[in-house]
Formats: C-alpha cells, sequence, structure tokens
C-alpha cells in the first residue's frame, strides 16, 4: 500500500485481499498517511469507524456493506472487519470516496492511492518467485536429512525442492526424477532459481536435485549435511551433475 510515492508503514497488521477481491487495510495507518482524522465506537460487538477531512465525513461499521457518506447512506460490495486487533475498511471505497484515485498493480500486489491527482510508480517490487524460492530455502541450511522428509523437521532433495515451491503456489512432482522428466524446460545456461539434476552416471534417471542459487552455487538436502550450499565445481558435484531445468514461474 503506498500514498503517492510513500509506502505506508504497517508495523503490526498488514492489509488482506477479501473474499470480494477488495483490499482491505488497518484503517489508522492509512488516514493518517492521508490527514483524516480517525474516531471509533463500540456497539455490542461491532465497530463504528468516522474518517474526517475538511469538507466529507464517512462512517462505517464493521460486519455492514452499508456506508455513510456526509449523512447520506450508501450501499458497498464489501464490509468493514475487525480483524487481528485492528479495524480494517475497503480502500478503494475510502479514497475514492474523499475523491483520490486508486491505482492496483497487480504485478507488485500494491495498491497506490493518489492524493494529489497523478499517476505514481510502485515504491515497492514484488521480488520474483524464484528470488522467493530461494530465500525460503536459505531459511532451513543446517535442518537434517530425513529419507521421505518434506517437512522441516527433515528433508530429502526432492522434499526440499517441492516444498519451499509449493510456499510460492508452484506445484511440482515428488521424485527428483519425476520433477526432471515432467517439470518445466531444460535449459543449458543456469539462472537463479533453476533445478539442477544429478546422478552417478551423469544421466537420467536423476537421483539428487537442488535449487540453482548463482556464482556457480546450488542448496539441497545432501545426505552427509542435510540441507547446505555446495559447489557445482567441486569434484564430487562436478562428476553428477548432468541437467537443469527452469521452471516457469515468474
Amino acid at each position: 500500500m503506498q500514498v503517492n510515492d510513500d509506502l505506508v508503514q504497517f508495523p503490526d497488521a498488514q492489509p488482506f485481499i477479501d473474499s470480494n477481491s477488495r483490499t482491505q487495510t488497518p484503517v489508522r495507518m492509512v488516514s493518517e498517511k492521508l490527514g483524516y482524522k480517525v474516531s471509533y465506537v463500540v456497539e455490542d460487538s461491532d465497530i463504528r469507524v468516522t474518517l474526517k477531512n475538511d469538507d466529507k465525513t464517512i462512517e462505517l461499521t464493521t460486519g455492514e456493506n452499508t456506508a455513510v457518506v456526509n449523512g447520506e447512506s450508501i450501499t458497498i460490495d464489501t464490509k468493514a472487519v475487525e480483524k487481528q486487533g485492528r479495524t480494517y475498511v475497503p480502500v478503494s471505497f475510502i479514497a475514492k470516496s474523499f475523491g483520490h484515485m486508486v491505482q492496483w498493480d497487480s504485478k507488485n500486489y500494491i495498491a497506490i492511492v493518489s492524493a494529489d491527482g497523478k499517476y505514481h510508480a510502485p515504491a515497492w517490487y514484488r521480488p520474483s518467485i524464484s528470488q522467493s524460492v530461494i530465500a525460503d530455502a536459505k531459511e532451513y541450511l543446517g535442518i537434517p536429512y530425513s529419507y521421505g522428509g518434506t517437512s522441516p523437521s527433515g528433508f530429502d532433495c526432492s522434499g526440499l525442492v517441492q516444498y519451499v515451491f509449493r510456499r510460492e503456489a508452484v506445484y511440482l512432482p515428488r521424485t527428483a526424477n519425476d520433477m526432471y522428466t515432467s517439470a518445466g524446460s531444460k535449459v543449458a545456461s543456469l539462472q537463479a532459481g533453476d533445478l539442477v539434476f544429478f546422478s552417478s552416471t551423469k544421466k537420467a534417471p536423476a537421483t539428487h536435485v537442488g535449487i540453482y542459487l548463482g556464482n556457480n552455487q546450488f542448496i539441497s538436502a545432501t545426505t552427509s549435511g542435510g540441507v547446505q550450499i555446495d559447489s557445482l565445481s567441486s569434484s564430487y558435484w562436478s562428476a553428477r551433475y548432468f541437467a537443469a531445468k527452469r521452471i516457469a514461474v515468474d
């Protein structure tokens, strides 16, 4: 979420997209960024929130799909909610009611509220899935090897790869050889995030798989050291490396 060129900081509760495909945001952080005054009234189990600037007042009540704008009741297509100890409001409705333009950057999943009436580039760019997969895999450095392991309590090589890609909503086959035969496309020039395959015969069937990190390094779950980073140039792995495949996810 950003206002003009500035990101809005959410220290303890993050915006989310609700079941109506609307961006819900903690009301106070965005309101303060836009200079609105915010007040709350607890009504039974619901919360009525009021936002004001010099010429407009908006009231929303959690759980209700109506809002009151300068005394006029308006039906909206989603509801304000209370979540994680914060009151969330649909940012598009709020911003447009106050006369602001809202851009949605679908590539970077960021809502941009234009308080100055101009178009703005994203102030934050979502990491590629390949970057996210690598960052996820590095979280598990040192996790012990477990034959058949598919969780952070213990991984085998394909279990680690499958797990970190699944965290990014990319679903791969279970075994190293199935990944080699049925996932992605073969590449000759490696890029970070590619899958690298190994066998003692330097050909299929693949018996080991890892994720290429760049600089001739890859990460994998090994029987000798658990999840670790190794070099493709080492005598052991260079004698076994035979192919790489790229998963088209970015």
